[in-house]
């Protein structure tokens, strides 16, 4: 098949056959398509976009492009929960034994973090002796046994996707929506999923700075989905301020284990938010796989699962069973960054904005992220907000904790700081956690 025939159909807006978009996902992730001739395909693509047809015969044809985990012998419902990326989002830390212990089969393949928004990986790499380098059989096996297993992304499940992706990083075609969609589906499929909820991250702290544009990518991936077989459920939350309290990752880490451990009352009003984010989504997975017959039914019995310390448990067993040795109930194994300061407002009045994006700038300047794929992260240092939008506060109250490992990084974060929280004197409503539900 003559590749430049394909371009010139995309140019042209001419619809795809079957074949054509397999031959384009083989011949990606093969290498055989030179990346001259995907990147004249990709830009046309992005000016002519694929209908949800073309996308969904992608999709399948990507997730075709490599192996594929059988989870023949879990227990079913097997569930996957992918988010957009946001600022402080370490929900599969909390979500993923949450649902585990619900009796659902949660399989993940998680990546690293690029940019503002951090990797769940990254996060588990705070624990000491965990492994994230599991093999497909390996996570089958060990869902079979405890139910839930979360690994870095494989090499060998959808390498199209792999392949086209670092080429739609460089030739600023990223933002095309049928991309995106197969994207993210592609590796859930390969990865086994049945059904999917999607987290679909708005605000100035995610790539979906619009309501809007939050929609759209939504209802794609919903309808796409379907076409691809598989059952989507998306909702859009809120990313204008930080998921919970810490931006960072053993901070976060450390958050996580407490949504877990404490009761709400114990927990600061940021992480009661982030409780309320896993909460909702916990009860969403339960009720679209069958293990709950309405909404009210799927919260109570997460609420229970988390009350009673089941969800801690399957947490313990999760860890220990990918090679961590550590005590949940004592962290003092996180790493610490050698300073702390806290930065107070100057100001009485109602906190107007905690800009997410600044706040996810803010700990990436001081190592807490990657600005290329090659950067080695500081896993100690970033953020505790005390605060969050609708919060009154009086002089000399605290804003936020900066965890950081010198004095330019303490001076560089309360120079933003100043920028990303704004006290004013008018009331402010809070910001809904879940802007649209599923």
């Amino acid at each position: 098949m003559d590749f430049r025939t394909i371009i010139a159909k995309r140019r042209e807006g001419i619809a795809h056959s079957e074949e054509e978009l397999r031959a384009i996902a083989n011949g990606a992730a093969s290498g055989e398509i030179p990346d001259y001739q995907l990147s004249a395909w990709l830009m046309a693509a992005y000016l002519k976009p694929l209908t949800d047809a073309e996308t969904a015969m992608f999709t399948l044809a990507m997730a075709k492009s490599g192996e594929h985990v059988d989870l023949t012998g879990v227990p079913k419902p097997w569930v996957d929960k992918h988010s957009t990326g946001g600022v402080g989002d370490k929900t599969t830390l909390v979500l993923a034994p949450l649902l585990a212990a619900c009796g659902l089969s949660v399989i993940k393949m998680s990546g690293r973090g690029l940019g503002i928004t951090g990797g769940t990986i990254d996060k588990l790499t705070c624990i000491p002796g965990f492994s994230s380098n599991l093999t497909p059989a390996d996570m089958v096996a060990q869902a079979k046994k405890i139910g839930i297993a979360v690994a870095g992304q494989s090499h060998y499940l959808a390498p199209a996707d792999k392949a086209l992706y670092a080429l739609r990083d460089v030739t600023e075609t990223v933002g095309s929506l049928p991309l995106i969609v197969s994207s993210i589906l592609s590796k859930k499929i390969a990865g086994g999923a049945e059904t999917v909820v999607l987290d679909v991250k708005c605000g100035t702290g995610s790539f979906n700075p619009t309501i809007d544009h939050a929609e759209k990518l939504a209802a794609a991936l919903t309808r796409v989905g379907q076409q691809a077989g598989l059952k989507v459920f998306a909702a859009i939350t809120d990313m204008n301020q930080p998921l919970g309290s810490a931006v960072g990752n053993a901070l976060e880490v450390q958050e996580a284990i407490r949504v877990l451990s404490l009761p709400e009352s114990e927990l600061s009003s940021n992480s009661k938010r982030f409780r309320e984010l896993c909460r909702y989504f916990g009860a969403l997975a339960l009720r679209v796989s069958g293990m709950a017959g309405s909404g009210s039914e799927a919260l109570a019995r997460i609420e229970d699962t988390l009350q009673s310390g089941r969800a801690l448990e399957k947490a313990r067993q999760w860890i220990a069973a990918q090679g961590g040795t550590v005590d949940l109930t004592d962290d003092s194994w996180l790493p610490r960054s050698t300073l702390q300061e806290i930065y107070t407002t100057h100001t009485s009045g109602c906190v107007a904005k905690v800009d997410a994006k600044i706040i996810g700038e803010i700990a990436l300047e001081i190592g807490a992220g990657r600005k290329s794929k090659a950067d080695e992260i500081d896993l100690a240092v970033g953020l505790e907000l005390h605060v969050k939008v609708g919060d009154f506060v009086t002089v000399g109250q605290p804003l936020a904790t900066i965890h950081a490992q010198s004095s330019e990084q303490l001076e560089y974060a309360k120079e933003w700081l100043l920028m990303a929280i704004q006290v004013q004197n008018a009331p402010v409503l809070p910001l809904p956690i879940v802007v649209r539900p599923a």
